[in-house]
């Protein structure tokens, strides 16, 4: 009986020997209390019911897929509800998102991930959900089918990692992925036809402000033309009142100094410009002559008469 509880013990105590993989950490419980880690390799603890080893894979990239799920014979993903994915954006409209999430276990905190997490996978999953919902809920619906994707990537992230450590869970979020963003399937008509039309919204802006730019130039070079023509009118107007004015104020001056001849002068030079062009008919009769001799305008009568007019011809 001696030898039979010897062997029994040496059995039992060789059932303590485990072996831990690379990807793996061992934690040594004591009537279930954490007592120690161990590394990669053959190992021992207590055997039940005295210990226990837990071996969490701690490299393990995982994902957790939400709003879509592929089915596990390797289908096309299908959609398991609606609410998961259906989210409600700042400006009260109503978005459809899938997107995934890679995580692991905290190297430094896997007691963290073992003692404090209960359902590891659930609680990541209704975080990263809550976290979206509240980064989509901050955002207007344009910018979230646009331009906003890394930017909601990047705060998903942040938030679920923050909600976690405060969880104390021990995972480290990895990476978030947006793999759709798309209107509800009952309006996806309509944004599109809004995007199409915002599209040529912007085009005809596009048009409007380039028709602007090669316009404003030629009417700003225009008005500069027209100032600048306008100050050489003004500047030859003043040259030529100054000019009229000397020339007056010189006449004057030598009037004063001889005013028979400036008078005598100025009558000529006005005659001249008055009867320069005109016809004229000069009569050289000495005096005491008796009287002008008739003229017959000769040159007048050899002239060939004007035909009428047409309406003349036609009366």
């Amino acid at each position: 009986m001696g030898l039979i509880a010897v062997a029994a013990l040496a059995v039992w105590l060789a059932t303590g020997f485990y072996t831990v993989r690379p990807n793996e950490i061992g934690l040594n419980m004591i009537f279930g209390r954490y007592v120690s880690s161990s590394a990669n390799g053959l190992r021992y603890n207590f055997p039940f019911p005295i210990g226990s080893v837990e071996k969490p894979l701690v490299t393990q990239n995982r994902t957790i897929e939400i709003g879509v799920r592929a089915v596990e014979t390797g289908r096309r993903p299908q959609r398991p509800t609606d609410s998961e994915s259906l989210m409600l954006t700042g400006d009260e409209n109503i978005v459809d998102i899938d997107f995934t999430l890679q995580w692991q276990v905290d190297p430094n905190k896997v007691t963290d991930f073992v003692f404090n997490l209960q359902n590891p996978e659930g609680t990541v999953r209704v975080v990263a959900e809550s976290a979206m919902r509240e980064v989509i809920g901050r955002r207007n619906i344009q910018s979230i089918l646009t331009t906003d994707r890394a930017a909601i990537e990047a705060e998903v992230q942040q938030l679920t990692q923050e909600t976690l450590n405060g969880y104390g869970a021990g995972i480290e979020i990895l990476r978030v992925n947006l793999q759709r963003v798309d209107p509800p399937q009952q309006v996806i008509d309509a944004f599109r036809d809004v995007q199409a039309a915002r599209q040529d919204q912007d085009r005809v802006r596009n048009e409007a402000e380039t028709y602007s730019s090669r316009v404003l130039p030629e009417a700003r070079g225009e008005a500069t033309r027209i100032v600048q023509g306008a100050e050489a009118y003004r500047e030859r107007s003043i040259a030529e009142a100054r000019g009229a004015a000397s020339r007056f104020t010189q006449v004057y001056e030598e009037y004063r100094k001889a005013p028979e001849v400036t008078r005598e002068r100025m009558f000529l030079e006005t005659m001249e410009r008055v009867l320069g062009g005109a016809d004229k008919l000069i009569l050289d009769q000495p005096a005491g002559a008796g009287g002008v001799v008739p003229y017959l305008p000769l040159g007048e009568l050899g002239r060939r008469p004007t035909p009428p007019a047409a309406t003349g011809a036609a009366r």
